[in-house]
This record gives C-alpha cells, sequence and structure tokens, in this order.
C-alpha cells in the first residue's frame, strides 16, 4: 500500500502536490497539531524580537512547509531521474565542489533541514558519488522506498554507527564526498551543548571531528523552493574556517552559525515542526511541556 501511495504521488506535478500540502499543512496548524506546536514554540524561543503575528505566520508557513516535503518525497524518491533533476531551476556555488575536491583531502557536504533536504542530495548524488549516514526507519518497507530512493542517483547510505562512522572516515581519506545533516538530535555521547540562535542546543559533532581530523573542506547546501512553485535554487556555500577547530565544542557553534545565517532569510522554509530542542543540560527542565 506505501509503495503504490508513494507511486501516485510521484507522478503529480509539483504544483498540484503543493496545493494538496496547504490543505494538510492548514489543517494540522489549525487542529492544534505537535507540528504546530514545536513550530510556536521554536519559533518564540529562536525570535523573541519578532511580533507575535509575524510568529504566527512563520508558524504556519513552515508547517505547511513540513506537508510540502512529506507530499515531494514520492515525487522526488520514485521520479525518474530526468524529471527530479530538472525541479531544480538555479545554481550557485556548484564550482565550490569541484574546488574542493581538486585539494584532495575529500569534501564534507551539511544539509541542514531547510527546504528540501533530499532535493540537495539527489541533485549532488546525480553530479557526484556520495556518501551519507542514515537512520533506519522502524517502518521495514517506508525504509527499503526511501533507501532505495536515495542510493538510485548514486549515493551510498551506511548506518548511524561506529561502523559507518569508519565508512565516512575512510571515504574522506580516499578524496570523496560525504553528506552529513547537522541539525537533528543526536545520541548520548555524540553531541555538545552549543547555541542555535541562542537556545543552548544538543547538536551532532562528528561533522566537526571529522574536519578536524582530516583536513577535508567543508561546504553547506540547501535546495530552498522558489515562488509558485517553480522548483527549486541549490545554494552551495563555504563553511567557516573555525569548523575545523580542535575544539569540538568551538566548531560545532561554528556550524550553528553558518546555520543561522542560511536559516534567516528563509526562516520559513526551515523545520521548526521538529523537537530540536528536546535533549536539555543535566538538571534543566524541558522546553517541551505539551
Amino acid at each position: 500500500m506505501q509503495r503504490l501511495l508513494f507511486l501516485f504521488f510521484s507522478r503529480l506535478p509539483l504544483p498540484v502536490l503543493h496545493f494538496l500540502a496547504s490543505l494538510l499543512g492548514g489543517m494540522l496548524y489549525h487542529l492544534q497539531s505537535r507540528h504546530r506546536y514545536f513550530a510556536d514554540t521554536n519559533l518564540k524561543l529562536c525570535f523573541p524580537e519578532l511580533r507575535d503575528e509575524e510568529r504566527s505566520k512563520l508558524s504556519r508557513q513552515s508547517v505547511i512547509g513540513t506537508a510540502r516535503t512529506l507530499l515531494e518525497s514520492p515525487l522526488l524518491l520514485m521520479g525518474k531521474r530526468a524529471r527530479v533533476i530538472n525541479l531544480v531551476k538555479e545554481v550557485s556555488g556548484e564550482h565550490l565542489i569541484e574546488k574542493a575536491l581538486a585539494a584532495g583531502k575529500g569534501v564534507i557536504i551539511i544539509c541542514p533541514h531547510l527546504g528540501n533536504w533530499e532535493m540537495a542530495g539527489l541533485y549532488l548524488s546525480n553530479l557526484y558519488p556520495m556518501t551519507s549516514m542514515y537512520r533506519p526507519q522502524r517502518n521495514s518497507k517506508l525504509d527499503s522506498l526511501i533507501r532505495q530512493g536515495r542510493e538510485r542517483f548514486g549515493a551510498r547510505l551506511v548506518p548511524s554507527t561506529n561502523k559507518g562512522l569508519r565508512e565516512l572516515l575512510k571515504t574522506l581519506q580516499q578524496g570523496g564526498i560525504i553528506g552529513t545533516l547537522p541539525d537533528q538530535n543526536p545520541g548520548a555521547g555524540t553531541g555538545e551543548f552549543v547555541p542555535f540562535f541562542g537556545i543552548i542546543t544538543y547538536t551532532p559533532v562528528f561533522a566537526a571531528r571529522l574536519a578536524a581530523r582530516t583536513g577535508a573542506k567543508v561546504l553547506n547546501i540547501t535546495a530552498l523552493r522558489l515562488p509558485k512553485s517553480r522548483g527549486f535554487r541549490i545554494e552551495i556555500t563555504e563553511a567557516s574556517p573555525c569548523i575545523h577547530d580542535k575544539d569540538t565544542a568551538v566548531a560545532t557553534a561554528c556550524m550553528n552559525r553558518d546555520l543561522e545565517t542560511m536559516i534567516r532569510p528563509n526562516i520559513s522554509q526551515y523545520w521548526w515542526s521538529y523537537n530540536r530542542f528536546r535533549t536539555r543540560p543535566h538538571g534543566e527542565a524541558s522546553i517541551y511541556t505539551r
């Protein structure tokens, strides 16, 4: 059934998917769903300077963005290669990848949950072999759909374990490209508490550790949605030099500052409907009390 649903939605035009996502996202927002609760809470924490009506508008747009990501997934993960890649209408900074590869120390791609990160990964893996860490889904059938969809253009997925980390390190030592998501809740012992929009946030450290250990070039990538459902704009930028600091906390805080720089012009396209601040320092009360 899941494969049939994916197949059905994969054949719909992007404007139709976005129309359906607006209906779904609007419903989730008005029904006071957990997506709205997390978005409302996160935006209030991160942007206290905004008026309530401004944050409410951003929250609604973010929940609709979450619905867009959900309904775009079948198209991106099952659509024909030419159709998927042709959704990218604008690209900036692609020369930075060639420049980074030429240095011979490998390339770390940091892709936040901004716009549609699946589009960013598929676009890159269509051009270059890439290894990325993957956390399996609980649903085995859904896991198979996602894994096959992400790998079909040339990406290689490795488990989010020590074995997977060794594979990432090996790829960098061979001068290859690895992809990372910098803004998920990491497991115990795999993060640092550093600021993110002024909130102390438990943040993944392996990108910073690999950068310091290998000297690999670090680039940021986003796939932002263009207005009127025209498609996506790929933006690739260089990470700040402090990402290579030997002090993991310094490097991870540096990475978060880069994320803030990417998010601020595109606040409504960020994944605010995620409990990003779930893990708190020892003794600190939970942020989410619902």
